[in-house]
């Protein structure tokens, strides 16, 4: 921001200074312009705050989230409640918030039997019924925005009439009758279904002003695509990488041991529709070598999850447990030669293929253990992490599928777009996992790609090579590559951090002593109020109202976990909206939700389905209000986006400075 000289003289700037003001006269070219800019941007400072949403852990569930999207969480359930109180039925809510949420599906099929909770004379009464309840609810969720805010957000086609309907009260004496001539005039030309669609979708576009995912957009659940394009369509969100997000995304990238990872745990829990549906991976070649390599050997430890029962098993189970097995011996040896490669790493202990005896088992810390398979075709004793020359050809088929893949390339994109490895927003610090600590609460230092950091260096040069990985060249790609796989795996990457990952042993050994995966020291420290006052003054967030938001570890509620920890220092937003999670979480998903009046955490019921949600108007368990502002209202001035505003101002204010002066011309 440019400021005057040292003089005091605030028409003495330096050339810098004068560059950057003329470049800011191209955009404001007169006195005018510029006062016309602060006055604007001094009213928006005295708005409420947006409210803001932030999830975690959505692995895939693409259903319930975007019926979280639609229904705000519950937010527009209390616009319709604060809007018409006892005025109107539970029922006629229920039915009101169904079309809100689902506006084509509900007005689509008028003579369909839903429960509308009154009776309408005629289709005409109902239609202006509704309209008139949806325009009350567009005028409740637009009061935080201004108007040439919402005048671009609605569509064009209907711009006039909607914001006649906006800014007209149907209460102010004589322009009452002129608010009903216009429904009325909707009905009678026969749009009113479109309009309603249309104030549907605007009222979806602003409920929610800024949509935070802490991580885990992928896995498990068959959605991860569907979840990546609803995002595409929303205004304003960002994401904080987690393990499965990077997994996905080195995989997108090029490296080959995460392309392997992606697909055996989609096969795994059988969840290939995603690949091949949604991205369009050819898994062909992969069944074809299962089947040659694997032909005679019944694959009995490779059965999917849940295969007997599982609706989502696209295949027969017989070739997807050959397939299982076909690309996790692949993806053990590709992991093997990353540890060669990156002695730094300090992972040989990940090791095991060598430690195979021929007698079928296999000697891990000294201790000896029988093979639960020991049918290794393909594994050479001489040379065990080299892959043979058909797995060499698979996995550049592969390579190639990824690649090509266009939509997959997309959404990496948005990954990298709209990601980042943390985020410092309005007093909460955002990470998925952790942040490494020794024992004693301490920031481990790290060696990532030659520098040795810690605490917020670490994060944010993992950050650079995450984007390295992607947009490098040469050498250095190659090895941010590599790293994107420890970032998966490592003991001391942030969105792991733990001692090893027992995937092997979970496959091919009985004992499940040997399956413990030891947290790092963050997991258990970060439950203690002045360890997160440590790592929030890392970050440069010294106040007393700022907080830590974390997904990745599952909140067991019904074990009486709570997501408040650390003297309510931080949050863990884990519930569980992937349905494999939530048996051990008893809910299904939290979202905390950040308005002008207050912080709520909002706890999911499990969702049904998209037609019982049209049907019933489905919403939320429960509400748990953590921090209320009713005393004094966060408005923007209040958040980063004021802070910004106010320097905005401020160089306003010195280029007018120069126009007055004479420093720099108008222009008419």
């Amino acid at each position: 921001m440019p400021q005057p000289r040292s003089n005091g003289s605030t028409n003495q700037y330096n050339a810098m200074q004068d560059k950057y003001l003329y470049l800011l006269s191209e955009k404001f070219p007169n006195t005018n312009a510029v006062l016309t800019e602060i006055i604007n941007l001094r009213s928006i400072l005295s708005l409420p705050k947006g409210t803001e949403h932030f999830v975690s852990d959505l692995h895939g569930a693409s259903t319930a989230f975007i019926h979280m999207v639609k229904n705000a969480s519950g937010v527009i359930r209390r616009k319709v409640d604060d809007a018409f109180g006892d005025t109107i039925s539970e029922k006629e809510k229920r039915a009101l918030c169904a079309l809100i949420y689902y506006p084509d599906e509900r007005l689509q099929q008028p003579d369909e039997p839903y429960e509308e909770g009154r009776t309408f004379a005629s289709r005409e009464e109902f239609l202006y019924v509704r309209l008139s309840q949806v325009v009350e609810i567009m005028r409740r969720v637009t009061v935080k925005y201004t108007r040439s805010k919402v005048r671009k957000m609605i569509p064009s086609q209907f711009a006039y009439i909607i914001e006649e309907l906006l800014y007209e009260s149907d209460i102010e004496g004589g322009r009452q009758s002129y608010y009903h001539s216009i429904l009325q005039a909707i009905i009678d030309t026969g749009c009113a279904e479109q309009v309603i669609v249309a104030i549907c979708y605007l009222i979806h576009s602003l409920v929610i002003d800024t949509f935070h995912i802490v991580g885990d957009i992928f896995d498990r659940g068959p959605g991860a695509q569907k979840i990546m394009d609803v995002l595409s369509t929303i205004r304003d969100y960002d994401i904080q990488w987690g393990n499965h997000d990077i997994e996905w995304m080195g995989a997108a990238a090029g490296n080959a041991a995460l392309i392997a990872t992606v697909l055996r745990v989609s096969i795994r829990y059988a969840n290939i529709e995603t690949l091949e549906e949604g991205y369009g991976i050819n898994l062909l070649p992969l069944a074809s070598f299962a089947m040659q390599t694997y032909g005679d050997d019944p694959c009995t430890i490779w059965q999917t999850k849940d295969f007997e029962n599982n609706p989502r098993l696209t295949r027969s189970a017989v070739l997807m447990a050959k397939m299982h097995k076909a690309i996790s011996i692949i993806q053990f040896k590709l992991e093997g030669q990353i540890i060669r490669r990156h002695p730094e790493y300090l992972m040989d202990d990940r090791l095991l293929l060598d430690k195979i005896n021929p007698d079928g088992t296999i000697t891990v810390d000294g201790i000896t253990y029988p093979l639960t398979d020991s049918s290794l075709p393909t594994v050479n004793p001489a040379d065990p992490y080299a892959l043979s020359v058909e797995e060499e050809e698979l996995m550049s088929q592969l390579a190639r599928s990824f690649r090509k893949s266009e939509k997959l390339q997309k959404h990496l994109r948005m990954l990298y777009r709209h990601g980042s490895l943390f985020l410092v927003h309005n007093g909460f610090l955002l990470y998925h996992a952790a942040i490494p600590l020794n024992d004693d609460g301490s920031f481990t230092e790290v060696e990532v790609l030659g520098k040795r950091v810690k605490g917020r260096a670490l994060m944010e040069r993992i950050d650079e090579v995450v984007r390295l990985a992607y947009f490098g060249q040469g050498k250095i790609k190659d090895d941010a590559l590599d790293y994107m796989w420890y970032l998966w795996t490592g003991p001391l990457s942030p969105l792991y951090n733990k001692d090893k990952m027992t995937t092997f042993e979970r496959y091919f050994i009985a004992d499940k002593a040997i399956w413990h995966e030891k947290n790092g020291a963050y997991y258990a420290l970060a439950n203690d109020e002045h360890v997160c006052e440590r790592i929030l003054r890392e970050f440069g967030m010294d106040s007393e109202e700022s907080r830590i938001i974390n997904g990745h570890i599952p909140v067991r509620t019904i074990k009486g976990e709570t997501p408040m920890r650390a003297g309510g220092k931080r949050f863990v937003i884990d519930g569980g909206f992937s349905k494999p999670y939530q048996e051990k979480t008893g809910i299904a998903g939290y979202t905390l939700i950040y308005n002008s009046f207050c912080i709520q955490l909002v706890e999911h019921e499990e969702f049904e389905s998209r037609e019982q949600a049209i049907r019933s108007g489905s919403d939320i368990h429960n509400r748990i209000q953590l921090t209320d502002f009713s005393s004094k209202r966060m408005l923007i001035r209040d958040t980063d986006m004021g802070k910004q505003l106010l320097d905005q101002i401020a160089d306003l204010e010195l280029l007018l400075d120069a126009y007055r002066t004479g420093r720099i011309k108008e222009q008419l």
